[in-house]
């Protein structure tokens, strides 16, 4: 039986994404320069360099991985038909800080019509991310 995980890498929040994506530890390294994420959990990597679980907070948010594992019936896929968004305070920097972590800009900051400055960034990893801010 494993040890249960500590309280500050129990998930925060109601709804939180969990993707599969290869390789996980990169990914998680990814996501720590671009949007100040935190590891707070991973098991360890096997044999074939795969981890089946990391847990990161961004922005205030539980954010899981792993990679995929195509003898359980988890072969990976490119991402698509979703946009993961984040809510935070000043929408510019945040994307420059992941563009200048790797990402490339999809859609340039921009005052929107609902009243906030809205962007959009793609990771290397083909992951579509949405950055938002009230306007100042």
């Amino acid at each position: 039986m494993s040890e249960p995980l500590p309280p500050s890498a129990l998930p925060t929040g109601g709804l939180f994404p969990y993707l599969q994506l290869s390789p996980a530890t990169e990914v998680a390294d990814f996501y720590v320069r671009a949007f100040g994420g935190k590891i707070v959990a991973m098991h360890p990597v096997d044999d074939r360099g795969r981890t089946m679980h990391i847990h990161l907070h961004v922005n205030g948010s539980s954010l899981m991985l792993s990679d995929n594992y195509p003898e359980h019936g988890h072969p990976g896929a490119a991402p698509a038909a979703f946009t993961l968004t984040l809510q935070v305070d000043d929408t510019d920097v945040w994307i420059a800080r992941a563009v200048a972590a790797g990402a490339t800009l999809v859609m340039p900051a921009q005052d929107m019509f609902w009243g906030d400055r809205y962007g959009q960034i793609r990771d290397p990893y083909g992951v579509d991310w949405a950055i938002n801010a009230p306007k100042r």
